[in-house]
């Protein structure tokens, strides 16, 4: 289990290392100077020169990317161009959005896959599974902003029981769940439909094994089988599933943050490409980028929990 771990970790550094590089790549070759937005079409040279040299945008991009990984490393993430404040300042105002928010997505939609997902594959070839297959398949058609678009004229304009916008706050609690209940729901239906797929067709599989058959041989019912041996054995695709869902989430829901104006990481990526803030997009996304990378390293570790194969193999 310790070499596994250590390969993991492994992995997981360098999966980091290539990706700061990629994001600092990317983002720099994208046109547009930040000091010639900041100040307008008709600005001096010598003024943009010296905003430049102020911003620290003077000086060689391979400098630029090693202070911007060592100052992450310390917790620095540097300065906005835009606003002059901290970026982990601004990080950490919108993470307390976009992670309860994620978090609140994932569990409405692994309370809805999971007992869908069983219930078609205990009545596979039955009404009930066909109907699931018919909703999921809807799920997976069309796309979340289109979900977050019906909640809205639905449930906040037509029956007033949700706002339809805006953030209220953690001093009330309670009103800030209601505000991200409606983002959370139209994140979670999509991901529910695929999740209850995987977990219909893992567990159609595992039901399907010789150790579910010498189960029934033994007297166990089908629902018992399915319940005692078959469900924990089916998780591990399930798994893979849940971190990439949670990663996406995490990462994925700058379009719902833009039609229900939440002001989370989505909405400060969204305005800071806008504003050509490149310190404050750069570090966002891999804040971001690190979140899945680790949910992967956090599932692998999953696999090796349920499945006891990948112990004695590591």
């Amino acid at each position: 289990m310790l070499g596994y771990l250590i390969r993991r970790l492994t992995s997981l550094v360098l999966s980091l290392a290539v990706a700061s590089a990629v994001i600092f790549v990317v983002v720099e070759v994208a046109p547009g100077d930040p000091a010639s937005y900041m100040l307008g079409l008709n600005a001096q040279p010598d003024t943009v020169a010296a905003l430049r040299a102020e911003l620290g945008l003077d000086v060689p991009r391979l400098q630029r990317y090693l202070n911007w990984v060592g100052g992450m490393l310390t917790g620095d993430f540097g300065t906005s161009y835009t606003y002059r404040t901290p970026v982990s300042q601004m990080i950490a105002d919108r993470l307390w959005i976009s992670l309860p928010l994620a978090l609140y997505a994932l569990t409405l939609s692994t309370l809805i896959a999971f007992p869908a997902g069983i219930l078609a594959a205990a009545r596979r070839g039955r009404p009930a599974d066909m109907g699931v297959m018919a909703a999921t398949q809807l799920g997976v058609a069309v796309p979340n902003f289109w979900f977050a678009m019906l909640l809205v004229l639905l449930f906040a304009i037509r029956l007033g029981w949700f706002p339809s916008g805006g953030f209220p706050g953690w001093d009330e609690p309670l009103d800030a769940m209601v505000s991200l209940t409606l983002p959370a729901v139209a994140l979670a239906l999509p991901q529910a439909a695929i999740l209850a797929r995987v977990m219909r067709s893992s567990l159609i599989d595992i039901l399907g094994e010789d150790f579910i058959r010498t189960a029934r041989a033994k007297g166990l019912t089908r629902g018992q089988a399915l319940w005692r041996h078959g469900l924990r054995n089916a998780l591990i695709p399930v798994l893979t599933i849940i971190g990439l869902q949670f990663s996406f989430l995490i990462a994925g829901a700058i379009i719902i943050e833009q039609i229900f104006f939440l002001p989370g990481l989505g909405r400060l990526i969204f305005q800071s490409i806008s504003q050509r803030d490149l310190i404050v997009v750069e570090s966002v996304v891999m804040l971001l980028v690190f979140a899945v990378i680790m949910v992967n390293f956090l599932t692998d570790l999953a696999y090796a929990i349920v499945d006891p194969r990948l112990r004695r193999r590591a």
